[in-house]
C-alpha cells in the first residue's frame, strides 16, 4: 500500500517509514537521492527518537544537506551521496538544477506526484528484511551502530595539489569505512581545505586512529598537514 508524502507526519506513516528504513540506509538506492530530499522536506519536524530508523536516516540526510550548503527544505537540488574523486577544484557532490518533487497536501488526484515509498516489495527484499530483523531480535544484541563524520583536511600550503590530496584521502580503504561527498573551501592566502563526509561502522573504525595512523603519516602526509573533526553524528 502506497503512502503519500504528506502522511509521513502521522503516527501510522512514521511507523511505516521506520519499518521501511530498518534494512535500508536511503529511501531508494544505495546513496542519497531526490527521493530522500522529498521525504525530508515533507517531515514537519525532527522525528522522535522513538522511531529509531527514521531518526538515524533524518540525521544523516540533515548532515549531507549542511555539507552541500542546501537550505533546510533541501529544495532545488539532487544529491548524490557517494562522490568520486574530483577532477577540478569545485566540490564533488553532484548538484543539478532539477527541482525535487513538490509536496502538495491538497492534490490527492495526482498520484504521480507522490513518491511510492511503501509500495509492493519484491519477494527477495521482503525476505531479506524479515531475516535481518529476526537475526537482530534473536541475537539479543543491538546492530552495530554507524556514524556520519564530517572531516576537515588541511594542506601544507597554497602549492599543495588538492586533487592529489583528495586522492590520498580516498585511497585509505578499510572495512566499515565509506567515503562520501566532498568540497574545497577557501581558508585564506590562496589556501583551500578539503571538507569530506564519511560513514563509518562504529565497531570497526576509530576516527582518531584513521587520522593518526593513515591520514597524517606517509605517504598521505606529503599533502596532508592536519585533520579536524567538524561534525560527528550517529545514524
Amino acid at each position: 500500500m502506497a503512502v503519500a508524502l504528506h502522511n509521513v507526519n502521522s503516527e501510522a506513516g512514521l511507523r511505516k517509514l521506520d519499518d521501511f528504513l530498518l534494512s535500508r540506509s536511503y529511501v531508494t538506492g544505495c546513496q542519497a537521492s531526490k527521493d530522500d530530499l522529498s521525504v525530508f522536506a515533507a517531515l514537519s519536524s525532527v522525528p522522535s527518537s522513538e522511531y529509531v530508523n527514521v531518526s538515524r536516516w533524518y540525521n544523516h540526510i540533515d548532515a549531507l544537506l549542511k555539507l552541500t550548503g542546501v537550505n533546510a527544505e533541501g529544495k532545488g537540488v539532487t544529491i548524490e551521496g557517494s562522490a568520486s574523486t574530483v577532477e577540478e577544484a569545485p566540490a564533488s557532490p553532484a548538484i543539478t538544477d532539477k527541482k525535487a518533487p513538490a509536496v502538495d497536501d491538497d492534490d490527492d488526484d495526482d498520484d504521480d506526484d507522490d513518491v511510492d515509498l511503501f509500495g509492493e516489495e519484491t519477494e527477495e527484499e521482503t525476505k531479506a528484511a524479515a531475516e535481518r530483523a529476526a537475526a537482530i531480535k534473536s541475537s539479543g544484541k543491538k546492530e552495530s551502530g554507524k556514524s556520519s563524520v564530517l572531516l576537515d583536511v588541511k594542506p601544507w600550503d597554497d602549492e599543495t595539489d588538492m586533487k592529489k590530496l583528495e586522492e590520498a584521502v580516498r585511497s585509505v580503504k578499510m572495512e566499515g569505512l565509506l567515503w562520501g561527498a566532498s568540497r574545497l573551501i577557501p581558508v585564506g592566502y590562496g589556501i583551500k581545505k578539503l571538507q569530506i563526509m564519511m560513514t563509518i561502522v562504529d565497531d570497526l573504525v576509530s576516527v582518531d586512529s584513521l587520522i593518526e595512523e593513515h591520514l597524517t603519516v606517509e605517504p598521505a602526509n606529503e599533502y596532508i598537514q592536519s585533520c579536524d573533526i567538524v561534525a560527528f553524528n550517529k545514524i
